[in-house]
């Protein structure tokens, strides 16, 4: 005699089957339908239809005209942002995912997330991924200028709103630090060190730059020289070289590695970096080439690695202006937001930025860069920035911007 096979249990809810039942045909037919013809279509009972559309009128699932018809209501989905990270091998940009992400999560938008991996085909193909999603805003976060306004098209085309983060996209709302105000903080620095330490001499002052972001991110270099100039009057301009470090560490290692090699007898050596990931690059040509008495350098951004260098002792690094990545996040999603609500928002709106030197370097490191402030001043115009120094230690005075443009 064969066994008998035993029946699995589904567990099922049969008032909530019914309730979908309902729902779906509503849904299904996408038009006003009366009790009677639910409970005919349905074949469920008219005092059970009664009781489940009542309660979906009262979820906001299903409406009643006055009729007597009951009709089926599109709740509203959530909102899509779609966001173009630089390069998940960037620190910042890592960084600003993080803080993109649990500000999308506190507000209940969804966010999809692709690597621009630092490629201006890559962040083309990305953008058309979020315009085949659907996404409601886009947040464009890629190096390349040239291929900007390419993915600004597209996108308005696609009527998406675009929000363009440090490198100015056409017809974009942009957000990021003010570049030239950041490299005047930079260039105060390494002035203040060369007039402390070695007594207003230089040698050269190198601009490690990324020559494919543009002019709004090459300003950085611009301010720092700037302020290098204004403070030590004497310098002759060829002593003020910029070199195309791409952001990148490898290539900035090697450039200036090679510029170190052919001037082996200069003591008295200033870099602005670009970025902090750039910074590290000529740390390492330095450090290799025992250099460390010879050479300073500043950079942007204020990454992990950069606070942890500054701690090293005799480290070249003495400064990075930190661009205050933990409130990119609230920021993104309040214009995202602005911007879907047909609000007037800035074109321009610019994140504060702050000085960080060895001496602050230890307390970002504990994640509280806000109390690590001892004192603030404005931003700095090409002036001295005001420094307390002792004898053979880098003091500081924390310096903190924050401006915004009117819209025009």
């Amino acid at each position: 005699m064969p066994a008998k096979v035993k029946a699995r249990r589904l567990y099922l809810i049969p008032v909530l089957t019914k309730a979908l039942d309902i729902l779906e045909l509503l849904q299904t037919e996408n038009q006003p339908m009366v009790l009677e013809t639910i409970h005919k279509r349905t074949k469920i009972s008219k005092t059970t239809v009664y009781r489940i559309l009542k309660t979906l009128v009262h979820r906001g699932y299903v409406g009643q005209g006055a009729d007597r018809q009951y009709r089926h209501i599109a709740r509203p989905r959530k909102l899509r942002f779609g966001f173009g990270g630089q390069s998940a091998e960037m620190p910042f940009s890592e960084a600003m995912t993080a803080s993109l992400r649990q500000a999308a999560a506190i507000v209940g938008v969804d966010l999809v997330v692709l690597d621009n991996q630092y490629d201006a085909q890559v962040a083309i193909e990305n953008a058309e991924t979020f315009i085949r999603e659907r996404v409601d805003v886009v947040i464009e976060f890629q190096v390349d200028e040239h291929v900007a306004p390419i993915i600004a098209d597209k996108i308005a085309e696609a009527g998406i709103p675009l929000i363009a983060v440090d490198i100015p996209h056409p017809r974009a709302t942009f957000i990021g630090v003010d570049n030239y105000r950041a490299g005047l903080e930079a260039g105060g620095l390494l002035a203040d060190h060369a007039l402390n330490y070695w007594d207003g001499k230089m040698d050269w002052m190198i601009g490690l730059d990324i020559e494919e972001a543009g002019q709004l991110v090459q300003s950085r270099i611009t301010g720092a020289f700037q302020c290098v100039k204004t403070r030590l009057p004497n310098m002759p301009v060829e002593s003020f070289v910029r070199i195309d470090g791409r952001g990148l560490r490898e290539k900035s290692y090697k450039v200036m590695l090679d510029f170190l090699n052919r001037h082996p007898k200069d003591k008295h050596i200033l870099v602005a970096a670009a970025n902090d990931t750039s910074a590290m690059g000529a740390i390492a040509a330095v450090r290799e080439l025992g250099r460390e008495k010879h050479v300073v350098v500043v950079g942007q951004d204020c990454v992990e690695e950069m606070l942890q260098e500054m701690q090293r002792p005799n480290s070249p690094a003495i400064g990075s202006i930190s661009h205050e990545v933990q409130v990119y996040g609230a920021k993104l999603i309040d214009l995202g937001l602005a911007l879907l609500r047909g609000e007037t928002v800035p074109p321009y709106n610019y994140v504060e930025h702050r000085v960080v030197t060895p001496d602050l370097a230890g307390r970002f490191l504990e994640g509280s860069p806000q109390n690590a402030a001892s004192s603030t001043a404005p931003g700095s115009s090409g002036e001295p920035s005001p420094r307390t120094l002792g004898a053979g230690k880098k003091k500081t005075v924390v310096k903190k911007s924050s401006t915004k443009v009117p819209a025009r």
